[in-house]
């Protein structure tokens, strides 16, 4: 079993940034892949940003450039610096984490971008 709490979401101005940390813990020996997804009211849960153990990093092409997808591995801990931040950025963002044959899911943090 793995639980992932996420924290850092808030209300921001366009234009401003927030940090997102999502820390891992439970019965695990490694976590090789996390990600962090986001929804927006009416919309998918889309893929915006994951990182490999070993630090291999892929994004969404609406957040290239502006959000960093980083790891601590000692900490179990995936972050995500967003920068640059637009109001279409406004979503719940949750953390996740592949274990084994199971994909486990943070509770998600709101993100506002508004003015």
């Amino acid at each position: 079993q793995v639980q992932l709490v996420e924290s850092g979401g808030g209300l921001v101005q366009p234009g401003g940034s927030l940090r997102l940390s999502c820390a891992a813990s439970g019965s695990f020996v490694t976590i090789y892949l996390m990600g962090w997804y986001r929804q927006a009211p009416g919309n998918q849960r889309e893929l915006v940003a994951a990182i490999s153990r070993t630090g291999t990093t892929d994004y969404a092409d609406s957040v290239k450039g502006r959000f960093t997808i980083s790891r601590d591995n000692a900490k179990n801990t995936v972050y995500l610096q967003m920068n640059s931040l637009k109001p279409e950025d406004t979503a719940v963002y949750y953390c996740n984490a592949p274990v084994a044959t199971k994909s486990y899911w943070g509770q998600g943090t709101q993100v506002t971008v508004s003015s």
